[in-house]
């Protein structure tokens, strides 16, 4: 058998490619410091575009540029409650209209739990 031979290799990710004739990508050192002080460096292709912030490998914060590039700042959008929704479909009378209709059937019986709206025995009944 030849020199070359694959037999035996194990499992996992061992290439047997030489490096001979192989041209590199230009790549340069990208500096972040941390919140904690932790000060490290990234490679990145020269082509990149290099991130502001960038997450810290000991603590997992968010270290910053030390080459002075300053993250974007975000439009943040307000949260949209339930009320702001219902805002959107209805006015503010009709939904007290709404609310006293409610009511209403509420307090004759026509809806809510059965436990609520049991007959009660009226008094002139008992006596008679």
């Amino acid at each position: 058998m030849g020199e070359r031979t694959l037999r035996g290799a194990r499992l996992g990710g061992q290439s047997f490619e030489d490096e001979r004739g192989i041209e590199f990508a230009a790549r340069q050192q990208v500096g972040y410091k941390c919140p904690q002080g932790h000060e490290f460096e990234i490679t990145m292709s020269v082509e990149a575009e290099v991130p502001a912030v960038w997450e810290c490998p000991r603590c997992g914060s968010e270290g910053l540029s030390t080459s002075g590039i300053t993250p974007e700042a975000k439009v943040e959008k307000p949260a949209r409650t339930h009320w702001d929704m219902l805002l959107e479909r209805r006015s503010v009378k009709e939904l007290e209209d709404i609310l006293s209709e409610r009511l209403e059937l509420l307090r004759s019986g026509e809806i809510g739990p059965a436990h609520l709206h049991r007959q009660r025995k009226s008094k002139s009944k008992k006596s008679a």
